[in-house]
């Protein structure tokens, strides 16, 4: 990892319900737990999920008195972005790309969550990325978001507004750094469908990728953990340090295997050899 030039995740879907808050979470945890330094940006200023996150974590660490690890965190459109007016976005977005080019100067990984909806904040966020992760529930449903449809849901009549989007985002990219994306879908819930659609699903999504440009990992099941987790604050990741030496179960086992299995999959560049020393 080159000194301030931190690799920029971003979670984007333009549906809601996919996962994004979640996913972004326990990356910027798993990522801290294996000694990258991270920052964290909201770019949902309506639900905040990401934020809320993380306070409770703050809460959780003050009311027992822990030290979970936890992520520099910094919140982005404070206020509903479609009521403001030109100028007001404009001071918006400046302000949002003040916060990533900081954030990328004290951290080896910012990780943005973006809302489930267009904007130009999202669009801004999304120019940024190193690694673009659409978390995705394995449904024709969900794979709207990424591409049009026949009435049969399994012959693809076009991209989505939301893989034009990228395809905008990958030039903003390519003239600010250079750079390119890599898109990565991230397939959730895999056990909620049956033999017969996944095997459709599997062969539209290679379409897909072949057409726009996107790799694919497996992603979370749909477990009950997570939400719980949610609530105060902590990840699948904590949960081997949470439980004081006792085993975990086989479920939360599964869980902590997804998560490690996505991080491993996004192919983060290794930490520098001096920042290691230095933070031994």
């Amino acid at each position: 990892m080159t000194a301030g030039r931190a690799h920029v995740i971003i979670v984007g879907n333009e549906k809601g319900g996919s996962g994004k808050s979640t996913t972004a979470m326990h990356m910027a945890i798993g990522l801290l737990r294996s000694g990258y330094r991270v920052s964290t940006i909201d770019v949902d200023g309506r639900q905040g999920t990401l934020s809320r996150y993380v306070t409770n974590r703050e809460l959780f660490n003050q009311k027992l008195n822990r030290d979970y690890p936890a992520p520099t965190h910094h919140k982005a459109g404070g206020h509903a972005v479609h009521g403001m007016n030109d100028a007001e976005m404009t001071a918006e977005i400046e302000r949002l790309e003040l916060l990533i080019e900081g954030a990328a100067f004290e951290s080896d990984i910012v990780i943005i969550d973006t809302p489930g909806a267009a904007n130009r904040l999202s669009f801004t966020a999304h120019g940024y990325a190193d690694t673009l992760i659409t978390p995705m529930n394995d449904s024709f449903i969900d794979l709207d978001v990424i591409a049009h449809l026949d009435g049969q849901g399994i012959n693809i009549k076009g991209p989505s507004h939301y893989a034009e989007a990228i395809w905008e985002a990958k030039k903003v990219k390519a003239q600010r750094d250079g750079g390119s994306i890599d898109w990565v879908v991230m397939r959730n819930r895999l056990s909620t469908l049956d033999a017969f659609n996944k095997r459709e699903m599997e062969q539209a999504l290679a379409e897909l990728s072949r057409r726009l440009g996107f790799r694919m990992l497996p992603g979370f099941s749909e477990r009950v953990i997570f939400r719980e987790l949610f609530l105060v604050g902590l990840t699948i990741m904590d949960l081997k340090e949470a439980a004081g030496g006792a085993p975990l179960s086989r479920s939360h086992l599964s869980a902590r295997d997804e998560v490690t299995s996505v991080i491993e999959g996004l192919n983060i560049p290794p930490i520098a050899q001096d920042q290691q020393t230095a933070t031994a």
